[in-house]
């Protein structure tokens, strides 16, 4: 658990995406329609949409509510603001904007936050900060939103999921960086906007098998046990690509990053280290990596094999390929 040096606030502070509006260059700005704003998801969509103008801008409504402590003139904390930052990892781009109070007591805060369609990429985030002066030090940060909001350029529905991209490509005749891997049946790809696995149909038979919906017994069973190895191969990829750029705070603790790298982080290192908070795991990793820690990156290997062939359904893949061999063989015998 980090130790701070002054009080901070317990618990969690509420906060949410209220609305979103659109402008065009030269025109008057525009509501999106609330199928593109999930609150369960927290991702406001704002991809190409044939209902939806080229944008040029976006508005966002943000709405937080701060517990009674906060704002208590007894209390630890003076000056308490909240502030709301939007994040874009691909472009580098950084904004803040503080949320004004709206109520008597100064619990309710809103907002408008903009974002520009040049400064974003992909998918940017937006974290919720609550700020103030204590014993006498201002700007010290109080609280940090457990959960983020996303705002999706790319995306016409609103999901905080992100789909693998898998391209077939001819390895052998195709693009030259994948003409060195021509005896490989697949390759991960991590550079791009979300994780790519490129499959090489000029591996004999490969395309065919996964072209093929039905099929034999024999080949529908090869076929989810290559899959299910495909996706753990895949997971160990983006792991080890998601944890080689981290983000420090000042005083060195890693940061989860954003987009696709910050949820597979989230997603495997329960798996890892079911003992510990994800803030934890990232630590006890990143220490791994770096050599300050007594276990080294090589000792984490068995770890992050694990948490990708879970997160692959590979022990169920497989225990599953083994009983229809089992049955296939009893009915090649009788």
């Amino acid at each position: 658990m980090k130790v701070y040096p002054y009080r901070r606030l317990s618990g969690n502070v509420p906060w949410r995406v209220e609305s979103a509006q659109l402008k065009v260059e030269g025109a008057s700005w525009e509501d999106v329609e609330s199928k593109y704003v999930s609150t369960v998801e927290r991702v406001v969509a704002l991809g190409p949409d044939e209902d939806r103008p080229d944008w040029a801008e976006a508005r966002l409504r943000l709405a937080a509510d701060l517990p009674a402590k906060a704002v208590d003139p007894e209390g630890p904390w003076q000056d308490v603001t909240v502030v709301a930052v939007l994040t874009e990892r691909a472009t580098n781009m950084r904004t803040a904007v503080e949320l004004s109070p709206i109520s008597a007591d100064g619990r309710k805060r809103t907002g408008e936050l903009h974002v520009h369609r040049c400064d974003v990429l992909d998918r940017a985030s937006v974290t919720m900060s609550v700020v103030a002066t204590v014993e006498g030090v201002p700007g010290r940060v109080i609280a940090t939103s457990d959960t983020d909001w996303f705002v999706d350029v790319v995306a016409d529905a609103p999901s905080l999921a992100r789909e693998l991209e898998v391209k077939m490509v001819r390895f052998a005749s195709g693009p030259s960086r994948l003409r060195r891997f021509a005896d490989s049946p697949w390759t991960v790809d991590t550079t791009g906007r979300i994780p790519a696995v490129n499959v090489n149909i000029d591996f004999e038979g490969l395309g065919e098998l996964f072209d093929v919906d039905g099929g034999s017994g024999t080949e529908k069973t090869v076929r989810e046990l290559l899959l299910a190895q495909m996706c753990c191969e895949v997971w160990t990829a983006v792991f080890h690509s998601a944890v080689g750029d981290l983000e420090m705070e000042e005083d060195g603790s890693p940061l989860f990053p954003h987009g696709w790298q910050g949820e597979v982080l989230r997603e495997m290192l329960p798996d890892m280290y079911p003992e510990l908070t994800p803030e934890e795991a990232l630590r006890v990793v990143h220490a791994a990596r770096t050599g300050t820690a007594a276990a080294g990156w090589a000792e984490l290997q068995p770890r992050v094999h694990f948490a990708g062939s879970r997160r692959a359904g590979v022990p169920r893949t497989l225990s599953t390929t083994i009983r229809d061999l089992e049955r296939l063989t009893r009915g090649d015998e009788a």
